[in-house]
């Protein structure tokens, strides 16, 4: 048992030198900005094609995040019981201000809408209100399709990168000495693969921001269109002799 360890403590000692030699000479591990930066250059001026492409899509959600959560958003359920008790109440004026209160919200401009034809009839609040409808709900959903197109875009710029990158490294083969063909074929590869991997990691990303963006704006056009339906009833229950605000709950 002794002489065995004798003799791995003798391999290690004698490989021990070579080992910190070839520590000393590998590269230093590059950082995040680095590495970004070598990506990009590796990759050619297609890559800074689709770097605007991104920046376009990740403008467009921001906007429209901006928009949906924050200037058009409006909890429906406080909202619309604050207006049934002002209209059974006769307070019909005061409901209208409140919707003023909101001049951004889609939901609020449907029902101010049908609300100041209160006392015209129920085919002029249908009217307005199915006007107001058709004037808002394009402005919910307005730029939301141009993420799935940025995401086409995006693809179809790094795949054109990525022939561009191979049909440049197939003609510089022919012209360079046998033993460089290996690392001009492995730059030319790298240059390739790293426009595909980021013209589809930008499609991901316009894809999931489309598939949220698209779903929160469904909900709130169907939002719009439920509270609609409600204040063109509350009305009409009004219209009818109703003026207490249980009895309209109730219904």
């Amino acid at each position: 048992m002794i002489p065995m360890l004798s003799e791995l403590l003798d391999v290690v000692l004698t490989q021990a030198p070579a080992a910190a030699e070839a520590v000393k000479a590998a590269p230093a591990k590059l950082g995040v900005v680095d590495s970004t930066i070598k990506f990009f250059k590796d990759g050619g001026p297609f890559m800074f094609v689709n770097l605007f492409w991104l920046a376009a899509a990740l403008a467009v959600a921001l906007e429209r995040i901006v928009t949906l959560m924050f200037r058009y958003n409006l909890n429906a359920p406080p909202f619309m019981e604050q207006v049934t008790k002002l209209v059974m109440t006769g307070n019909v004026d005061r409901a209208v201000k409140l919707c003023a209160a909101a001049p951004n919200s889609p939901l609020a401009k449907i029902i101010r809408a049908g609300l100041t034809r209160a006392n015209r009839g129920e085919i002029e609040v249908a009217k307005a209100v199915e006007e107001a409808l058709v004037e808002n709900s394009p402005h919910v959903g307005a730029r939301i399709p141009w993420l799935w197109s940025l995401a086409n875009i995006a693809t179809l710029v790094g795949l054109v990168g990525t022939i561009f990158g191979l049909i440049g490294t197939f003609q510089a083969l022919g012209n360079v000495p046998a033993e460089q063909k290996q690392a001009l074929l492995s730059d030319g590869i790298s240059k390739a693969m790293n426009n595909t991997a980021f013209a589809l990691s930008i499609a991901v990303l316009c894809i999931i921001f489309h598939l949220f963006l698209t779903s929160y704006a469904k909900s709130m056009v169907e939002t719009m269109e439920l509270n609609a339906l409600k204040l063109e009833n509350l009305l009409a229950r009004k219209a009818a002799g109703e003026t207490q605000v249980d009895e309209a709950r109730a219904a």
